[in-house]
């Protein structure tokens, strides 16, 4: 008998063998996927290039298939790549180290308070990088096949996989300097000379290419190395120890798909593709969007489609709105997901100027992807909040003026490479507590928790995947003191929390996490067990007030219907909601927060909010 792992056989961390079991007939793959991956193949590589890649690439497929336990093959055979999403569906974003106790494994840590607090909330855990890095808190990945023993191992990740489904980064744009691989190219073996992207001399790349190029940083694009052949000129979109790979060699994009089959094998439900923009280079353009990255990406989809179609693709571009839903492709072969970048900086907009028009004009034109792909809701990240989905939806001025409110508020503004000399707003570094609570202010906590929790009600609306940070959940402050220790802006929404300090906190009812958590997870227990709220369930944006953002939902057979209005100001509202502007006809409808039943009267529903209050309101049968 193969060797499997020791679990109960409903438990899904079943799902692979320790060793391939080759004694089964060998996978062979359906002909429309194989005719899928040759083309992409070939577009990327030629006939002939392409060809040989299959091979190889065909060869991974049956290595990897050869891994699944009969239990997944057969749970695999009843999937339906239209049910992957449900209103269950809510995603906790955080490090592995995020909370930490001397002597306990970070991740043990995790799954303790996870199972304590969060289970039936979350389904979903996204682990931010969990591998041995050099810097940028695990995005410079020294080595993708192994756990960070400082967190744990893969037996510790595979443990939360029993009660939560889990989110790898595919960290594919780039390796660290200090990586075994940089390290052998720095020791010019031939193998890796050309697994990254490589100029003699820095006057190699025209200024003219160079004005073409798009980057999220102001650093030098090219960083200089001392190899045995002498000093090399090498592409790093993001920082001298983060060097981008060079997918123009096919074995990179080869040893890139062997890692994403690793993390199926080794537990992740989705693949979050992190900076997936920069993936491709190419002198003469912007580097970024180009068709050879969709390419991949496609080749990416179809590859999991044909040895794991349970795994889904998420991808991670701060770039602008039409750009980044570009990543869903026609909605069935690119991307399952897509970080809806602009959600966060019009959220915050909205409540800076107590003005909703802007948010209220865009989310009106969101519009249902396909049955097989949704956006995914966030609004604060490791990162911060990016910017650049926001232009040509914002002003100028007004991303100016909102960015100067972050920095009234303690916090910091990453900005980018124009290409022209000039550099402008990439990123707002800032907690989304102090986003939106100015800690100075002379006001309540109880009414900074009320703007708080109003302000993450958005994301938990809308037709998608709700994602919320853990720092988020907290309703954590800035930490400016981890930001002068690392000397890196983004550290001021990174800090670590220790555990014991952290249950102190979350059972006292005064305090700020705890008000914070109870609030949010109560909306959550509310919003997974409505129908209404599935990802890809029909939605209409009503304009009532511009200090309102309303949101009619509906299930997908249109039987229930829900109205979600969030007061955006500190001022409390009276409402009316014109009956033909629900598209029901029902005449009572029940507040599923406040519990209170309201009566349509004149045709009409009158409500009166108090300051930030939200309300749903459910039509009653």
């Amino acid at each position: 008998m193969p060797e499997v792992e020791q679990f109960n056989t409903n438990d899904r961390r079943r799902d692979h063998l320790l060793k391939p079991d080759y004694t089964r007939p060998r996978y062979q793959i359906p002909a429309p996927l194989k005719k899928q991956i040759k083309s992409h193949l070939k577009f990327l590589y030629g006939a002939k290039c392409g060809a040989s890649c299959y091979k190889e690439l065909e060869r991974l497929i049956k290595v990897y298939y050869a891994h699944k336990t009969p239990q997944m093959i057969d749970r695999e055979k009843k999937f339906r790549a239209q049910d992957r999403f449900s209103e269950k569906d809510i995603i906790l974003i955080t490090y592995g180290d995020l909370v930490r106790h001397a002597g306990e494994k970070p991740l043990k840590i995790m799954q303790e308070l996870l199972v304590k607090y969060l289970h039936g909330v979350f389904n979903t855990i996204h682990i931010l990088p969990f591998f041995p890095y050099s810097s940028d808190r695990g995005f410079a990945v020294m080595d993708f096949e192994e756990v960070d023993p400082n967190l744990g191992n893969w037996q510790d990740l595979l443990e939360l996989k029993s009660g939560f489904k889990l989110m790898f980064d595919g960290v594919f744009n780039h390796v660290s300097s200090k990586s075994r691989w940089f390290q052998e190219f720095l020791n010019q073996n031939p193998d890796y000379t050309d697994f990254f992207t490589v100029f003699s001399t820095k006057n190699k790349l025209s200024a003219d290419h160079l004005k073409l190029i798009v980057r999220p940083r102001t650093s030098e694009l090219l960083s200089s190395f001392c190899t045995l052949s002498g000093k090399r000129m090498v592409w790093t979109t993001f920082s001298p120890d983060q060097i981008d790979l060079n997918f123009h060699n096919p074995r990179v994009l080869l040893k890139m798909i062997e890692i994403m089959l690793t993390y199926v094998r080794r537990g992740a439900d989705l693949l979050r593709l992190d900076a997936v923009t920069y993936l491709w280079e190419e002198l003469g353009t912007s580097c970024v969007h180009l068709e050879q990255t969709h390419e991949i990406i496609r080749l990416f989809r179809a590859v999991l489609n044909a040895a794991a179609p349970q795994t889904a693709l998420i991808t991670e571009t701060n770039v602008a709105h039409e750009d980044n839903v570009r990543y869903f492709g026609n909605g069935f072969d690119e991307a399952q997901m897509v970080y809806n970048f602009a959600l966060p900086p019009l959220v915050l907009h909205s409540f800076q100027t107590g003005d909703s028009i802007k948010l209220t004009t865009w989310a009106s034109g969101l519009k249902k992807v396909s049955n097989q792909a949704t956006y995914f809701n966030f609004l604060d990240s490791h990162d911060g909040i990016g910017v650049m989905a926001a232009k040509g939806i914002l002003s100028d001025q007004e991303i100016e003026m909102m960015a100067l409110k972050v920095l009234e508020n303690g916090g910091y503004i990453s900005y980018k490479d124009d290409g022209d000399g000039s550099v402008s707003p990439y990123e707002m570094n800032i907690t989304w507590w102090s986003a939106i609570n100015n800690e100075d202010a002379d006001e309540a906590l109880t009414l900074q928790v009320d703007r708080y929790i109003a302000s993450r009600a958005t994301a938990l609306v809308l037709m998608g995947v709700p994602g919320i940070y853990l720092h988020g959940l907290l309703g954590s402050k800035n930490d400016a003191e981890l930001v002068i220790q690392e000397k890196q802006t983004r550290s001021i929404n990174r800090k670590n929390i220790d555990k014991n300090e952290l249950l102190k906190r979350l059972e006292n009812p005064d305090s700020r996490e705890s008000m914070v958590s109870r609030r949010l997870t109560k909306l959550i227990r509310i919003r997974i067990k409505e129908k209404v709220f599935h990802p890809n369930a029909p939605q209409k944006i009503l304009s009532i007030s511009p200090v309102l953002f309303t949101v009619l939902r509906f299930t997908k057979d249109k039987k229930e219907a829900l109205i979600s209005i969030i007061n955006i100001s500190g001022e409390a509202q009276r409402v009316e909601i014109p009956l033909n502007e629900t598209e029901v006809k029902t005449l009572s409808w029940h507040d599923l927060i406040g519990n209170k039943t309201y009566r349509v009267k004149d045709k009409s529903l009158h409500l009166q909010l108090k300051p930030y209050q939200i309300i749903w309101l459910k039509n009653k049968k």
